[in-house]
């Protein structure tokens, strides 16, 4: 027997089946996030790891020989490590703080180290044969100001020694004021800030130390290479980078050693006039790659070209091969 369906019914079985035929699935957009470039750079996990181990040696031969200078207890530990413009750095400065150059060699740069004022009347007062009295947070006078010269030495002594896997030597050069801090490097420049945090019976302070960005450049790459292991690349694929760094072109200039001119000297300049240099000579030019000095030359005639003729190196005076 056939059954007849009904209009109502017809209606109702369409309905049926448009309701389970799959809906078109939804278009998927991609999620677009803004980048920011002052990320770029940051330190990484294993970098991080490499230089809270440097540090830390650091920390633990300072409390040991620090505390043998001055004959009394104390603890150095490692804060914190991390990447902030200069401008910040400089910002952490208290007012009255005892703030320094340090030269780093080989590569000729200096970072800024800062020591809490908080910790440095105890170390006179120890010195001078007393028992480590703190006292008020004021200026230094110019005996205290050179017995807390000799602790940034000793300071720099010990940053060598647990900086030596990367070669880097650390030479106090001069306390620096307010106004002279700010001219070592640039204000924007990104710096690795390393604090330490020194602990003595009566007070404690910072220990700070901001290095440029080509100095944390060459930690972190040669730290990298040392406790990160170093990525090794075929023969062929090494070949070819080598090949196209040799075709790589770099600034170079041929001129003078700086010298300071009186600014009488060149108010009325003009076209003939003869300025004279502090400069014997017979002073040799420097060779300058990228504005790193490399080798003492001279100017000479190459044929229809001007040229230079190497003399010495710049640091190590070895005469070229």
């Amino acid at each position: 027997m056939e059954k007849t369906l009904k209009q109502d019914e017809i209606d109702a079985l369409f309905q049926a089946a448009r309701s389970t035929t799959p809906e078109a699935a939804p278009e998927i957009k991609a999620r677009v996030l803004s980048y920011n470039f002052a990320s770029a750079g940051q330190i990484s996990t294993d970098q991080l790891r490499a230089i809270s181990m440097l540090n830390d040696l650091f920390a633990r031969n300072l409390t040991h020989n620090l505390s043998a200078w001055l004959r009394t207890r104390l603890q150095v530990n490692l804060v914190s490590a991390e990447q902030i413009t200069f401008n910040e750095f400089l910002l952490r400065i208290p007012e009255i703080a005892y703030v320094s150059s340090v030269r780093l060699e080989p590569l000729g740069a200096l970072s800024v180290l800062h020591l809490d004022l908080a910790v440095a009347p105890p170390m006179v007062d120890l010195l001078l044969g007393g028992e480590g009295q703190s006292g008020p947070l004021r200026e230094l006078t110019d005996i205290e100001e050179a017995i807390i010269a000799s602790v940034v030495e000793i300071v720099c002594r010990e940053l060598t020694t647990a900086w030596q896997p990367v070669g880097l030597s650390f030479n106090f050069e001069r306390r620096q004021m307010q106004t002279q801090t700010a001219r070592i490097m640039p204000v924007t420049e990104k710096t690795l800030c390393l604090s330490f945090e020194i602990r003595m019976q009566e007070c404690s302070g910072l220990l700070n130390l901001a290095f440029p960005a080509v100095v944390a450049n060459t930690i972190l790459r040669r730290l990298t290479g040392e406790w990160g292991g170093r990525r090794r690349h075929a023969v062929d694929a090494r070949q070819r980078m080598e090949q196209a760094a040799r075709e790589l072109r770099f600034g170079t200039a041929l001129q003078l050693p700086s010298v300071r001119i009186e600014a009488r000297d060149l108010e009325d300049l003009q076209v003939g006039k003869l300025i004279r240099l502090n400069l014997a000579a017979n002073a040799s030019a420097e060779l300058r790659a990228g504005g790193q000095r490399i080798f003492h030359a001279q100017p000479v005639r190459l044929g229809p070209h001007r040229g230079a003729r190497l003399e010495a190196a710049v640091d190590t005076g070895v005469l070229p091969g």
